[in-house]
């Protein structure tokens, strides 16, 4: 049996912020905007009052909890306001109706791009990547319930946190290449710190993993059945802490105990090293090719179906993503990504990420046209393009890595 630790993910324990734990509020539980007015942006993140907690909660459900410039930069300003707060020992976030988050708003995304508002989606990234460097550093204890989908920017904004509590409807997916764009995020951190090369595959495939194999993998930190998630937060609602470790415990308690099937990711972890442990992209679709003619197993079958069916550009650019993020802290990797994002919603290279938007999200043919069509037809040049710095009209991400230092 595989023993798994989340390496990078899990933050190493930080000493407990230690309070007057007799000035924290037991106020009873609510759930309201944090403004007295009603407006659309105010309600898409609600905030909860705990005993000494807070917690953001995600409010698109209709969009599944995608994100938009206004959450983040309203996440932003929550986490930073209760920071400051003494009487705040740890924070959580939370998604409402099926999902935590879909990831970033891409549909919107595509409609601004396509009126040519180009400015606006770059204000989307940096304050979206800001908020998860925020999240990366923070001093108090966080805790993400990822119930439901949980994709993308919606990985991006919890797993970098303390703690990750999945559940037996969690599906996770880093599905970008799928939409011509790369795993961004903090994607490109957190994937590549992942145990062998199982970020390669999920970066490359998109593949799903389920709540049982993100905590395999160490994506995860905790699980618990769907059904004792009230009487977790329940539980969670009454800690008058600041302490992880007295939170860790908690969460353990209270979680469910749950062991990989047959299926698990767990079981492959031999082939997915030998296959996606190749230098180039060519080299591992050669070598799922062979394991595919020699095993016959399904699970390879569709992770070679969904390398042909990606943006060939998209590949070769997140295969070296991920590649150097294994190299880099937390605030590199997010300032190489917001370099690579506004290059690829940028002339010339734009094209993939709206066509493949378009294809799988708007009109749902899904027959994206990609340029280049083919692999062999992606030069180096325009996969370094994406890694190029900013032109001079394009400041570079600023990260306040001056007040808040990375943890690892």
């Amino acid at each position: 049996m595989h023993k798994f630790r989340g390496l990078a993910l899990t933050r190493r324990p930080l000493p407990a912020i230690r309070r007057a734990l007799s000035s924290f509020s037991t106020t009873t539980t609510t759930t309201r905007p944090l403004a007295a007015d009603d407006d659309q942006p105010q309600n898409e993140v609600l905030v909860e009052g705990k005993a000494s907690a807070r917690a953001a909660i995600l409010n698109r459900p209709s969009a599944l909890n995608a994100l938009t410039t206004n959450m983040a930069v309203r996440l932003k300003k929550l986490y930073e306001t209760w920071e400051d707060n003494p009487d705040i020992g740890f924070v959580m976030m939370k998604g409402s109706g099926r999902a935590f988050c879909a990831g970033g708003d891409v549909v919107a995304l595509h409609r601004l791009l396509n009126e040519g508002k180009t400015e606006d989606c770059k204000d989307f990234f940096r304050n979206l990547y800001t908020f998860i460097y925020v999240l990366g550093t923070y001093l108090k204890p966080h805790v993400a319930i990822l119930d439901g989908i949980t994709m993308g920017g919606g990985a991006g904004v919890s797993v970098p946190g303390t703690f990750r509590i999945a559940t037996d409807k969690t599906i996770f997916a880093t599905p970008e290449v799928h939409i011509g764009f790369h795993p961004d995020a903090g994607a490109s951190f957190y994937l590549s710190h992942l145990t062998g090369h199982i970020g390669e595959y999920l970066a490359l495939t998109g593949e799903r993993l389920y709540g049982v194999d993100m905590l395999a993998v160490g994506l995860a930190t905790h699980y618990s059945m769907r059904a004792r998630l009230d009487w977790i937060d329940e539980r969670l609602a009454k800690l008058i802490t600041d302490d992880p470790s007295v939170i860790d415990s908690t969460l353990a308690q209270y979680g469910d105990l749950v062991y990989p099937d047959k299926t698990s990711i767990i079981h492959r972890l031999e082939v997915i090293d030998k296959c996606f442990g190749h230098e180039t992209v060519e080299e591992i679709v050669d070598a799922l090719e062979v394991e595919v003619a020699r095993s016959n197993q399904d699970w390879c079958t569709s992770a070679l179906k969904k390398l042909k069916e990606a943006s060939p550009l998209s590949l070769k650019v997140s295969l070296q993503s991920i590649r150097e993020g294994r190299f880099q802290t937390l605030d590199e990797c997010l300032v190489r990504e917001y370099r690579m994002s506004l290059h690829g919603i940028s002339k010339p290279v734009f094209h993939d990420f709206c066509e493949g938007v378009r294809a799988r999200l708007v009109e749902k043919d899904l027959a994206p046209k990609w340029d280049p069509p083919t692999l062999e037809k992606v030069s180096k040049d325009m996969v370094d393009y994406y890694f190029s710095p900013l032109g001079e009209f394009d400041p570079e991400l600023k990260l306040p890595t001056h007040l808040r230092e990375a943890f690892i």
